[in-house]
């Protein structure tokens, strides 16, 4: 990442050499769209009434990287950390930046690199490590946030004018081109019947199961019980205590390594997003084995990347790569 590489000239395979993935059709076309809403700044569309800026690989179609060789940390934009807040696992890539305070963001979600999101979710960072799908595209997610904020008793009236104006013309535009605005399309409820286990981050994984149930075994803790164990570690006040907080998570690792062997890849993704989800930089040492090695036995080799830069500079604070 840290050599000089000039970005392409298509948009589309300039954010792919960014971000290790391509872009679904409704990402592009909700550029288009609000650019008709704000033609000089359409990353700034949703501003004024939500307090939303399009961030990530749109900032590759507002041209906010060129001439930015160095950031203000003296190095080059690294795009995989680009906006991925603390409890976004690979699988997550954020398009939409709103309050700073609770680090609300959304983004893609997709199970698998190669393949497109599965749906456009949303998780507070400051608050949780919660990941909530709100819709199949980023048209649906955004009209499905806006109608929560509608309802809302707090909002702002003169705000809700211009979101009822600005909702009016999306729904418009996504009925022009066929976009499904649904909550739960009929693709998520497909996913939803492929997820081996809902994980503490609560959107799922997704891994290949054969028809001799091959692929995936769960943790053989439940949920509840792991996240007393993890706080136990996470609370230890002596370097003793931890490493003996720390065994009965060994223990689960050491299951992992069997089930690897037996091509069960899934419990070391559960296992390692659990530990992800949880957070403290005492399950690092940890989880830098952990979940790079299940990406990479899933052959999900852009999640390895990524994870490997999340851990090296994971961080609270909101990451603005192009920052000078």
């Amino acid at each position: 990442m840290d050599k000089d590489i000039p970005s392409p000239d298509n948009v589309k395979d300039n954010i792919k050499q960014k971000y290790l993935m391509e872009m679904p059709e409704d990402f592009y076309q909700f550029w288009e769209f609000c650019k008709e809403q704000n033609k000089s700044q359409p990353e700034n569309a949703m501003y004024s009434f939500l307090g939303w800026k399009l961030v990530g690989p749109y900032d590759i179609l507002a041209g906010k990287h060129k001439g930015i060789s160095r950031n203000k940390n003296g190095r080059r934009p690294n795009y995989l950390l680009h906006y991925r807040y603390y409890y976004d696992p690979p699988e997550f890539m954020t398009v939409i930046r709103g309050d700073d305070k609770t680090q609300f963001h959304i983004g893609y979600f997709r199970d698998v690199p190669s393949e497109m999101p599965v749906f456009v979710a949303v998780n507070q960072a400051a608050d949780s490590c919660n990941i909530v799908p709100r819709g199949e595209n980023i048209f649906g997610a955004v009209k499905n946030i806006i109608d929560e904020t509608l309802k809302a008793k707090s909002t702002d009236q003169e705000k809700k004018k211009k979101m009822e104006h600005f909702q009016s013309k999306l729904v418009n535009f996504a009925q022009t081109k066929g976009i499904c605005l649904a909550l739960q399309s009929p693709s998520m409820k497909q996913r939803n019947k492929k997820v081996v286990c809902k994980s503490f981050h609560g959107a799922g994984i997704v891994v290949p199961v054969d028809q001799n149930e091959v692929g995936y075994r769960p943790v053989p803790e439940t949920p509840a019980d792991l996240k007393k164990m993890l706080k136990k570690v996470v609370d230890s006040k002596t370097e003793k205590e931890k490493d003996k907080n720390m065994d009965p998570i060994q223990e689960l690792v050491t299951l992992v390594q069997f089930a690897n062997d037996e091509c069960d890849y899934g419990e070391g993704l559960e296992l390692g997003i659990d530990l992800f989800s949880y957070g403290g930089d005492v399950l690092h040492p940890i989880l830098e084995h952990l979940l790079p090695l299940a990406y990479q036995l899933l052959g999900r080799f852009e999640y390895k990347e990524i994870i490997e830069s999340h851990l090296r500079h994971r961080s609270h604070k909101v990451n603005n790569e192009l920052e000078l």
